[in-house]
């Protein structure tokens, strides 16, 4: 017997020494391990609410030393509905996933370790391929750490330098990680933190792609702004002459770029952005009718307040829906639209087809927070709900009441650009005009949207007009408010090409865009891009 597991330590010890056999020791676990888990999710005879309050008990005791003996109903008498939660928590760096994670004493009590592991048996078992060593590279800039943004990192999958995502410039990170992407024919998997950063890479193969051959020709890093001198010597050390890439680069360029992602990587599978709600959809929607055309996109994570929430078991459907886990956060839902006394309802009182305003506690000492994220319950995986996120109450434009929510106001534009013949939306944002402040003039309060569009250099005030015209034919409450002058007409700019990426690398951190803007500062940045 003794002898039979010194065999065996030797062995382990033999392959973890190999890469490849090390990438398919730990490939191997991890299949093993989410399996075992997904079915621990998925037994009939689970009990959603036990394991909720045993979830709370644990956040209860790990932020004040002691349970609450009465259950959530105490729970709730002690701890009102708090305050919204902030849009993004900070993401806390994870570690790599090294093989003595995967133990049943690590990953047991480990929300975001039992998330990547569904995740990854989900991507295996859909697309075989996906976890090749070194298949997968990232698009993901993470100036507080490097991190994936699918999930727990599992080194051997990516093709990718971890240091190239630090860089305080978000343009110049995701420069360095599509230079890096663009050597590797091979991959399997795009992933990207954010739909909006696959889209500003695309933007600068676009307009660098000579450049960038040059780059992969000669194996070297030319200096740029936001890469400091350390860090490209660095990187410098990882690169070698790809002459035959960089020939096929510029052929493919040369060539237009519409479908240019499956061009550039044959054995693509999938593109993995980390999340798809809201008006990120706009971005995926954008990629998959041109430069992305024919591959699908996968969403594994349902994540609120930087909390994470839910898993997308299906990563071959085109719309994303996620499964609740239960020992992951508690979770209490406001029934919409709301009442005046708010009453929450739990996991296991859900009904299908309903929408939910949703409430978490997921860190110690934060209870009872309000996201302003709304759920719909499309239906239930064993005994887990399955949602599917329906809009963020925090982007609803309103200046007098009306609420009008961030996904109808994009169908509105939508409609409305089909209104304009040769104009292509690249990209928005709105803002109410309180935050104008003095320089709204005096009209009544209105809207004011920063467009940036291909196809068209101006337009007409009748064609401006349009788009206040269909909000209200959509919006009758709206068509009311402007009838009898309540609210003003609608003011449309437009803005020079790149405002967006600017305004996203201003943001500071990896967020989703906003579509309603809140902040002075971003407010006046895009102000200084207008051209019309």
């Amino acid at each position: 017997m003794l002898v039979a597991l010194v065999a065996v330590a030797v062995a382990v010890a033999v392959a973890m020494a190999v890469p490849p056999l090390r990438h398919r020791l730990i490939h191997s676990a991890v299949r093993r391990v989410g399996a075992r888990y997904r079915r621990r999710l998925e037994a009939p005879d689970s009990d959603v609410r036990l394991r909720q309050e045993r979830r709370l008990r644990r956040l209860l005791r790990t932020g004040t030393g002691t349970g609450t003996a009465g259950g959530w109903e105490e729970f709730q008498e002690q701890h009102p509905l708090g305050q919204p939660c902030k849009d993004e928590a900070p993401a806390v760096p994870l570690p790599p996933l090294y093989l003595w994670a995967l133990l049943p004493s690590c990953w047991d009590t480990d929300p975001r370790l039992q998330g990547s592991l569904l995740y990854l048996d989900a991507l295996g078992a859909a697309f075989p391929r996906a976890l090749t060593r070194r298949g997968t590279a990232v698009l993901h800039w993470s100036p507080g750490g490097p991190r994936a943004p699918a999930g727990w990192p599992l080194p051997t999958l990516y093709c990718t330098p971890p240091a190239a995502a630090v860089l305080p410039s978000r343009a110049a990170a995701l420069r360095l990680q599509l230079l890096f992407a663009l050597r590797k024919r091979a991959l399997h998997v795009l992933e990207a933190g954010l739909a909006a950063e696959l889209h500003d890479a695309l933007l600068t193969l676009r307009s660098e792609w000579p450049r960038l051959a040059r780059e992969l020709e000669l194996g070297r890093l030319s200096p740029q702004p936001g890469l400091p001198e350390e860090l490209r010597e660095e990187l410098q050390a990882l690169l070698s002459p790809a002459v035959a890439r960089a020939a096929e680069l510029r052929d493919l360029c040369a060539h237009g770029f519409e479908g240019i992602v499956p061009r550039l990587w044959p054995r693509l599978e999938v593109v993995v952005v980390r999340t798809m709600c809201g008006t990120e959809r706009f971005y995926c929607d954008s990629l998959r009718q041109a430069a992305c055309r024919g591959l699908p996109f996968y969403c594994p994570f349902y994540q609120a307040a930087g909390a994470l929430l839910g898993v997308n078991l299906w990563p071959a459907e085109p719309v994303p829906r996620f499964v609740l886990c239960p020992d992951w956060a508690f979770c209490e839902f406001l029934p919409c639209p709301a009442s005046e006394e708010p009453q929450t309802v739990l996991l296991d009182e859900l009904w299908e087809g309903r929408e939910y305003g949703l409430v978490v506690t997921a860190q110690p000492g934060e209870y009872r927070c309000r996201t302003g994220e709304v759920l719909k319950v499309t239906g239930f995986h064993k005994q887990c709900p399955v949602v599917e996120p329906v809009r963020r109450e925090s982007q609803t434009l309103s200046v007098r009441g009306e609420s009008i929510p961030e996904e109808q106001f994009c169908q509105s534009l939508c409609r409305t650009l089909s209104l304009w013949p040769g104009a292509r939306l690249v990209d928005y944002v709105c803002v109410e005009s309180s935050l104008l402040g003095d320089s709204s003039g005096p009209s009544a309060p209105h809207y004011e949207v920063f467009l940036e569009l291909q196809g068209l250099r101006d337009l007409s005030e009748v064609q401006r007009y349009k788009l206040d015209q269909c909000l209200q034919e959509d919006f009758p409450i709206y068509k009311s408010f402007r009838f009898k002058g309540s609210i003003g007409p609608l003011r449309l700019h437009l803005v020079k090409p790149r405002s967006f990426t600017r305004l996203r690398e201003a943001l500071g951190s990896p967020v989703p865009m906003p579509r309603v803007l809140r902040e002075e500062q971003l407010l006046q940045l895009i102000q200084g891009a207008v051209i019309s």
